[in-house]
């Protein structure tokens, strides 16, 4: 039986198809390779804003995207409890001012007249027992009275002796005051309630929220009349001066973006190139992104996270957090 022969048609497909695979496949190797584009983002520094003490949003002096100064006013709460604490302990320092006054003046004039009355009355007595001791004892001498009337009057002598020195110590008592040790415990407890009255008042003070840098405002988590506890977060600060763009790199890219390392970096947004400084070159972990290499190699590529923070600030107007950058390596 007598074989076909192949038309002339698909001879002419096949080699066409051939050429044309072969045309490709040299095209494709005299092409230059798409060099790696590395893309980033610009970060901010940010802080959160909160209070010490609990209580209700009263005001928002700022709001979402405005600009603020360190020290600026941020938000009022509201805090009756913290109030009462105050009055409270404002009460007891008056209290102890005037217990340590009191320590430190010493008696009342009256006391110490009265306590000297006393004193001359004792004396008096005194004169008048040593007299009547003396009388009895001439005549105890002479035999008119027996040896026990002497006895007795020596007894009464004496015993107005211990009076007039008791009576004297209550009037010196009371003209030298307070003792030393009841007046340094005196002013210990002013001290005491002045501390107490200092830490109501730093309280008082953080219900007023302050920007402790200059930024802008990103987030505001509460609503006016709300309330919020010791150490919620009120809203958030960027810190806008203190910018930094993170890149994530595989790792056969890193020789060239060791620490220290200056490259450029290409903001689209504004059509600008930055010059930045590598910071910080940290692994980010087996989560991140692997790339396979020829399956001959038998290895991965890891992904690393790339910080750089700008050099100076020439270039930086406009430039905000969430902006993207390419970096060439």
């Amino acid at each position: 039986m007598e074989q076909k022969k192949p038309s002339v048609v698909a001879l002419i497909f096949a080699a066409a198809i051939m050429f044309v695979m072969l045309v490709v496949i040299i095209v494709g190797l005299c092409l230059p390779q798409r060099a790696e584009v590395i893309q980033g983002e610009v970060e901010t520094v940010d802080y959160r804003v909160s209070s010490k003490v609990p209580g209700r949003v009263l005001e928002f002096r700022v709001k979402e995207g405005d600009v603020v100064r360190k020290g600026d006013t941020l938000a009022i709460l509201e805090a009756p409890e913290v109030s009462a604490k105050y009055e409270q302990a404002n009460a007891l320092y008056e209290a102890a001012q005037a217990l340590d006054e009191k320590a430190r003046n010493g008696a009342q004039k009256e006391q110490i007249q009265g306590a000297y009355e006393m004193w001359q009355k004792a004396k008096a007595g005194l004169e008048v027992a040593e007299k009547s001791y003396r009388r009895v004892s001439n005549l105890f001498e002479k035999g008119v009275i027996s040896e026990q009337k002497r006895d007795e009057a020596w007894a009464q002598y004496q015993a107005m002796v211990a009076t007039e020195g008791a009576a004297k110590s209550q009037y010196e008592m009371a003209l030298n005051g307070v003792r030393y040790e009841d007046k340094r415990a005196a002013g210990a407890k002013v001290k005491q309630a002045m501390g107490a009255v200092s830490e109501v008042n730093s309280y008082i003070h953080e219900t007023v929220l302050l920007a402790m840098a200059d930024g802008e405002v990103t987030e505001i988590f509460p609503e006016i009349g709300e309330l919020v506890g010791t150490g919620a977060p009120i809203m958030n600060v960027a810190m806008t001066g203190n910018l930094f763009v993170t890149f994530n790199v595989r790792e056969d890219y890193l020789p060239s973006l060791t620490v220290g390392t200056e490259v450029d970096a290409y903001v689209p947004a504004y059509d600008k190139t930055l010059r930045v400084r590598i910071s910080r070159v940290k692994d980010v972990g087996n989560y991140a992104i692997w790339k396979a290499t020829k399956a001959s190699d038998g290895y991965d590529l890891k992904m690393f996270e790339v910080r750089a923070v700008p050099v100076g600030t020439e270039g930086l107007d406009g430039v905000r957090s969430g902006m993207s950058v390419i970096l060439k390596p």
